[in-house]
């Protein structure tokens, strides 16, 4: 999209040929033809009538991020796929408001300005930089849409001096013409601007599967997970830091913390009645045996991340199963077993073991009319089937 396109569409005349398209994709239940045939009528400017079309688009798919916000937001496909969830960045800029309250933040790379949205939401002063004039235009508009204060302009962030600001953000580029680049090495802005971002005041959002090893002496690593997946790692510079891991669960009852310093250690033990599989944040952060000491338990496995209990517990950090059976591990006996007992539907969560579950599925070929959850895993090295449900 042109920025002078981008302009017109917060026009009044604009405005009014969003709604249009708006209504135009309910009333003819998302059909895109359809849809851009209705605004073509009633805009001529083939431009501007795509342009109001693939907003109309991208702010129905925005939502699952940004909520009800997303219906007056502008996005660009690809600036939308890197977008932060909104409870993610909300919890991020809280966590960063209550660290300097009332300070200000440089977003070094805000693109259409997500997260320039949640700092400023938090209460602090936002500013933002990005080499796309577009992007920056659409993160201006952003926050006007949204009446909130900012300032953003065209600059190459590694050549700005953020010495004036009370924090800098950034979210190197993990992508690149291949797609994901999972070597820091291959980040943009690199791996050694992040490094140099960190002496100071600074957070830095990373892939979620960065390693403990890379993360540097005496900054914390905290992982965020938003309904049960990893959305990021963020690395926050040592005068911002309180532990060196933390796992953060966002979920339907709220948000929830784990750090190293909750983690008394725990044992491998036999099956108890109860299964707990942590949370991926958890995971990631190396917190398992945290969990395990939560719930009075212990692993099944010292390198494998499932907990084992004789307790019921509910808990934010992991999901919990009642253990009904062990079955056969291998795989003949298992589906004998799984017909005699009349189970037709079948979700197999594995972890430790070489299994393919959407392959053994079909090998099993169950016709029941049961339900039921079988965990393939290692106990003490050794393959196992326990049918559970979930509590």
């Amino acid at each position: 999209m042109e920025i002078e396109t981008l302009d017109w569409l917060q026009t009044p005349d604009g405005e009014r040929l969003l709604a249009h398209a708006s209504q135009a994709w309910a009333d003819h239940a998302g059909d895109p033809v359809r849809v851009a045939s209705v605004v073509r009528r009633l805009e001529t400017d083939p431009e501007k009538a795509a342009a109001a079309t693939t907003q109309v688009q991208l702010r129905l798919r925005a939502a699952a991020k940004f909520g009800e916000a997303a219906a007056q937001m502008f996005f660009t496909p690809d600036a939308l796929e890197q977008a932060t969830r909104t409870r993610v960045a909300d919890h991020r800029a809280a966590r960063l408001a209550a660290a300097i309250p009332g300070g200000s933040v440089v977003d070094l790379g805000c693109g259409i300005g997500g997260d320039l949205v949640a700092f400023a939401r938090a209460g602090l002063v936002a500013a933002g930089i990005d080499q796309d004039p577009v992007r920056v235009a659409m993160a201006r508009a952003n926050l006007a849409a949204l009446g909130l204060p900012g300032a953003v302009q065209v600059a190459d962030a590694t050549t700005v001096d953020v010495s004036g600001f009370g924090a800098a953000f950034a979210d190197p580029a993990r992508r690149g013409g291949r797609g994901r680049v999972f070597d820091v090495d291959g980040w943009t802005p690199p791996w050694p601007w992040v490094l140099q971002l960190l002496r100071r005041r600074a957070l830095v959002k990373v892939a979620p599967g960065i390693g403990h090893d890379v993360v540097p002496a005496g900054v914390e690593a905290e992982w965020v997970s938003d309904g049960g997946e990893v959305k990021e790692a963020v690395l926050w510079s040592p005068d911002l830091s309180t532990t060196d891991r933390r796992a953060t669960v966002i979920g339907a009852a709220g948000l929830a913390t784990l750090t190293q310093e909750d983690d008394p250690g725990a044992d491998v033990r036999a099956v108890g009645a109860y299964l707990y599989e942590p949370d991926g944040a958890v995971i990631r952060a190396g917190l398992v045996t945290a969990v395990a000491a939560g719930v009075g338990g212990g692993l099944l496995d010292p390198h494998i991340a499932y907990v084992t209990s004789d307790d019921s517990f509910r808990t934010p950090f992991a999901r919990g199963y009642r253990v009904l059976e062990h079955l056969p591990y291998r795989e003949k006996q298992l589906r004998a077993a799984l017909h005699e007992r009349g189970i037709g539907r079948l979700t197999i969560k594995k972890r430790g073991v070489q299994v393919v579950p959407e392959e053994l599925r079909k090998r099993l070929a169950l016709r029941g009319e049961a339900e039921a959850t079988v965990v393939l895993t290692r106990v003490a090295g050794q393959g196992t089937a326990l049918l559970v449900e979930p509590f």
